[in-house]
C-alpha cells in the first residue's frame, strides 16, 4: 500500500521565536489572507527579506526569471543586428 501525505522536505530545525503581539496579529492575519498557517506565514516573510536583500535566492525564483527574460521580445537594435548578448 502506497505511503498517503506529503512527500518527506527537507530537514528543518525547531527554534523559539518570541514575538510580540501586534507582531502576530498582522502575521496572523496576513496568513488568514492567504491561507497559510502561522508557522507557513514567518518562513514566507523570511524568504521574502532574504530574497530582497539578495542572500537568497530560491530554484523556482531563477527558473521563472530564467524564463521571463528568455521570452521577452527582442529590442529594436537586437533584431537590426545592432547589439550582441
Amino acid at each position: 500500500m502506497p505511503k498517503r501525505g506529503r512527500p518527506k522536505g527537507p530537514e528543518k530545525e525547531p527554534i523559539l521565536l518570541r514575538l510580540g503581539s501586534p507582531l502576530l496579529e498582522i502575521i496572523d492575519r496576513l496568513a488568514s489572507a492567504e491561507l497559510r498557517s502561522r508557522q507557513g506565514q514567518i518562513v514566507k516573510l523570511l524568504h521574502e527579506a532574504l530574497a530582497r536583500r539578495g542572500t537568497w535566492r530560491p530554484k523556482v525564483a531563477a527558473e521563472v526569471s530564467m524564463a521571463q527574460s528568455e521570452a521577452q521580445e527582442p529590442t529594436k537594435e537586437e533584431f537590426e543586428g545592432g547589439a550582441s548578448r
